[in-house]
């Protein structure tokens, strides 16, 4: 049959790519739940006054190839200097076999969060080889999986100083002046919420502060002198001072280990490990500290345990330190780390080994010495005599050497008085230094490389000698192994078969949205244009980023209902974190500063009372009734309680219970009506996009988690991206940046994080995901979601009772399963179920939350019904097999769920249970079948028995 132009450019629509049920396929989900179509299905659901006339406004869909053009020409307006900058930012060479193994294989970046150890022993040994690198270059006992940035890492670390300082009355946090400012930015904001002073000075006047609980120093100064701290620490330990330290990873290659020297904690970027600049991110933070320490320590742990066949096994380990279960008593709200950037950097150490990273590092330095010694044999000063890669060159007349610059494309620091700043990187050649030469003495400076490289072999001092680091590092066989591209990508893989990410089955999450992450929408991550500007360059030379920023957060701004969005939060949870900051000063600028009660609905996540804490405010937790819906009697009497001391709500839409809560508009009129603000939980965002927005409802800030409803992948537990939406009451008090400012940027408050648009170079996916799909297929998208929750619910509530439904027995995008019933009927647990799963080829639901005994499932709108039922067939058929276990068929501490996974070692070994092995590790057939690499693992022995480094090869082989 002929068809129209219109029908022909119709099939070619990318929403249709996106959501995974096709029409017809709909059509039979929609009679299977009795619905007639997705609209009535809404209507059905979404409370009417909640309901949006018409989808948002941002433009109609195009094609693929369409957004990537007119992406392509946004980062052509992008001007690629060469950035010597500085600052904590540098240049790289990404090894080509972890970018397209890695960064570009969706095996690494669609995976969950390791909370699944048996489908995720891959990327926790990825990320044991990153806790090694840190452990080994800075000295210390312990460290952690990653952190945010290097900026927020020193927040964490002035947090954790006071938590584990001696000195309870002491209420100071000493910066040493050479910090980046950046740095020292985010570490003011944190203070002053925590209500810390923080007070700037020369490192040694540290000492004359007595009430000082910690000090901040970094080893390598923003302007690039070098320091010995190791007398100074001696004396902070004396006066039981916690002494924190910034480290540049490039530099603890040659460096002495500072935890050797006497810190108690030491942190930095990973980013010169392989990752790229991005206009400031995403980039994993290292962080270590000593053992004594550890429960004190953020962020997540990967630690050494053992299977249920007594095999080494990988795990995260003391997971009761997290904010999941910890709540406001958390250590810290960090819910997104840098797991993908961590994997890449711990890749790169890999990859180069010991002698490699030497080499780049000893390179870096030579040329810096070069350049430094060829600069003063011209006559210029330099305001330091010691250095890793960074100098501060005192110049006659700046204007000419930054016109020369930009004549050669180049961009040198110039905030310094009189001076510029010079950082070289290991992308540095000697034709650039020859071009330094030219910038900073004209054209006939008459240096040559090779000559002053025989000069400065007989005279260099640029590293102190008690600087130079004298111990080996990176000794264990995976650092010096896989140096062969050959051998580097089939350890990759063998890495990557050990888990199971979305190339491989649905991960049916509740409340983290694991959809398509679309091949076209990550292609832009790795263009040059995005991937090498710095995050401090000029303005003008970012006008591409510039258009990227201001399209997207219109179309943001559309999707919720809100007047502004600021981009700077990199995480869901410093989204919360920043949108309570913005409460809290607005209530302070009307002198209100005792508004500081939140109240808390008891299903909240668990971010949300951390992230309530940390910005200084008192948890109040509201009751939900039996249906799991908020208590409205509870609130108001609680909102009425707390009076002129109410600051705000913390409240999520749809429910944290899977349900859309007919008297939200109720909830907000109530906090209003008592001076409060409203904070919106933008985690279950997908099933609001063009169906209602957090504005309408009538809520005044929300964050936005750009890595669940806008497509940006998990990367196995980041990159995140939580920028924040805010009425117009609340836009002036948005995190603003002390380093970068220009038109965009909202306010001149105190950052949260270290780049002003946080990890700016993973936008373009939310960009291209918008773009393609718009207004009507962001609709549907979220009509599909829901329908397949419902779908799933309807299938399974026989065998699994849904615990909490809403208006006619339906559910918003995720459905809670009750197994309370059946394990006190049969034994057989949530977490039976969740393991024997893994049989079928699935990664497990939510387990246990925000329920104990349940399991969360959100299918998304990318699954099919072919998948969703295979999803289901498995569960029906573990159904099944509990059935067999009550009838006595099984006994309850054999059968095939209570050992489960089951291995391949295991189904070659001694058989000696009462169901075959044919049902063990085939019970849905011989297709699909994913392999564990462990069986179940021991979580007690892990926690009692700690140990977070390499463990031998033998035990992985």
């Amino acid at each position: 049959m002929t068809q129209t132009l219109s029908q022909l450019e119709h099939d070619s629509a990318f929403v249709e790519r996106h959501i995974g049920p096709s029409a017809s396929q709909q059509q039979q989900m929609l009679a299977t739940i009795g619905a007639e179509s997705l609209d009535a299905l809404t209507r059905q659901i979404v409370p009417i006054d909640i309901q949006l006339p018409s989808p948002p406004a941002v433009g109609a869909a195009v094609t693929e190839h369409q957004a990537l053009a007119e992406l392509k020409a946004i980062a052509g307006r992008n001007q690629r200097y060469k950035s010597y900058i500085g600052m904590g930012y540098h240049a790289v060479l990404m090894p080509p076999v972890i970018l397209r193994n890695v960064l570009e294989n969706p095996g690494w970046y669609t995976a969950y969060t390791p909370y699944q150890p048996e489908v995720s022993q891959g990327r926790l040994e990825a990320l044991l080889n990153f806790q090694q690198v840190t452990q080994d270059l800075t000295g210390l006992d312990l460290a952690s999986a990653s952190l945010l940035d290097e900026a927020t890492a020193a927040a964490e670390a002035m947090a954790m100083a006071k938590r584990v300082s001696k000195l309870k009355q002491a209420n100071c946090f000493f910066v040493a002046d050479d910090v980046h400012p950046q740095t020292l930015d985010v570490v003011r904001t944190r203070a002053r919420t925590l209500g810390f002073e923080v007070v700037t000075g020369k490192a040694q006047d540290a000492l004359e502060h007595e009430d000082v609980f910690g000090v901040l120093l970094q080893q390598c100064g923003t302007t690039g002198e070098l320091h010995d701290y190791s007398a100074l620490m001696a004396d902070l330990k004396k006066r039981k001072v916690i002494s924190c330290m910034a480290a540049d990873i490039m530099a603890l290659v040659l460096l002495a280990a500072p935890g050797k020297q006497g810190a108690d904690m030491v942190f930095g970027s990973a980013q010169r490990f392989g990752v790229p600049m991005g206009y400031g991110g995403p980039h994993a933070a290292f962080f270590a500290c000593n053992d004594e320490y550890k429960r004190a320590m953020p962020g997540r742990l990967i630690g050494v345990s053992r299977d249920a066949a007594g095999n080494t096994a990988l795990r995260m380990a003391m997971q009761t330190r997290e904010q999941h279960i910890r709540r406001e008593k958390a250590n810290s709200n960090i819910c997104t780390s840098q797991v993908l950037l961590a994997n890449i950097a711990g890749m790169y150490a890999v990859y180069h080994g010991p002698e490699g990273l030497a080499r780049i590092a000893q390179r870096i330095h030579r040329l810096t010495d070069i350049l430094a010694y060829g600069l003063q044999q011209r006559g210029l000063a330099l305001r330091h005599q010691t250095w890793f890669d960074t100098i501060t060159v005192d110049v006659v007349d700046k204007a000419a050497v930054l016109s020369r610059a930009q004549h050669f494309g180049i961009n040198l620091r110039n905030d310094l008085n009189g001076a510029v700043g010079i950082a070289l990187d290991e992308a540095t050649s000697r034709d650039d230094v020859l071009t330094l030469f030219a910038v900073l003495l004209g054209d006939n400076h008459g240096l040559n490389i090779d000559t002053l490289d025989a000069a400065v072999s007989a005279q260099s001092a640029s590293i102190p000698a008690a600087l130079w680091r004298n111990d080996a590092i990176l000794t264990h066989p995976v650092f010096n192994r896989y140096h062969s591209e050959t051998e580097m990508m089939r350890y990759l893989h063998r890495l990557e078969s050990k888990d199971l990410a979305l190339n491989q089955a649905m991960i049916p999450l509740g409340s983290c949205t694991m959809k398509l992450n679309a091949v076209a929408e990550m292609l832009p991550i790795t263009w040059p244009e995005f991937a090498e500007l710095h995050p401090f360059c000029p303005p003008e030379q970012a006008l591409g980023y510039r258009q990227l920023i201001e399209q997207l957060s219109g179309w943001l701004v559309q999707l919720t209902g809100y007047d502004a969005i600021c981009m700077q939060p990199n995480s869901g949870a410093q989204g919360e974190y920043a949108g309570m900051l913005a409460i809290r000063r607005y209530h302070e600028s009307r002198n209100d500063a005792a508004r500081t009660i939140c109240l808390i609905p008891s299903s909240a996540h668990g971010t949300n009372p951390a992230s309530a804490h940390m910005a200084g405010m008192d948890v109040v937790v509201v009751a939900c009734d039996k249906q799991g819906n908020i208590d409205l009697h509870d609130l108001r009497e609680k909102a009425q309680l707390a009076d002129d001391h109410l600051a705000c709500i913390m409240v999520t839409y749809p429910s944290t219970h899977g349900v859309y809560e007919e008297t939200i508009r109720e909830v907000c009129q109530i906090v209003h009506q008592y001076g409060g603000q409203v904070y919106l939980d933008g985690a279950n965002m997908n099933a609001q996009v063009g169906i209602t927005t957090p504005g309408y409802i009538g809520a005044d800030v929300s964050h936005l988690n750009l890595h669940k409803t806008f497509c940006i992948p998990h990367g196995g537990g980041g990159p995140g991206m939580g920028p924040i939406g805010v009425k117009a009451h609340l836009a002036p008090f948005v995190p603003g940046h002390t380093v970068v400012t220009m038109d965009g940027m909202l306010t001149q408050q105190g950052a949260v994080s270290a780049a002003p648009f946080g990890s700016a170079s993973i936008l373009p996916i939310s960009w291209m995901y918008i773009r393609m799909m718009g207004a009507e297929g962001l609709k549907q998208a979220s009509q599909a979601a829901i329908l397949n929750a419902n779908y799933v619910a309807a299938r399974l509530n026989e065998a699994y009772p849904v615990l909490y439904t809403g208006r006619g027995g339906r559910v918003a995008h995720e459905c809670i399963l009750d197994i309370r019933p059946l394990k006190e009927s049969s034994g057989i647990s949530e977490m039976d179920i969740a393991k024997r799963l893994i049989d079928y080829g699935f990664h497990a639901p939510t387990m246990s939350f925000p329920v104990a005994g349940t399991l969360m499932i959100e299918p998304t709108e990318s699954e099919s019904q072919t998948e969703l039922d295979r999803f289901i067939d498995a569960m029906l058929a573990i159904r099944e097999e509990i059935e067999r276990v009550v009838s006595g068929e099984w006994p309850l501490d054999d059968n095939p769920l209570v050992n489960a996974p089951h291995t391949q070692t295991e189904l070659a070994g001694d058989w000696q249970h009462t169901y075959s092995r044919e049902l063990a590790v085939f019970p849905a057939g011989q297709s699909h079948k994913y392999w564990p690499a462990v069986k179940r693992l021991d979580d007690v022995y892990g926690d009692r028995n700690l140990f977070c480094s390499c463990v031998p090869m033998s035990d992985y082989e």
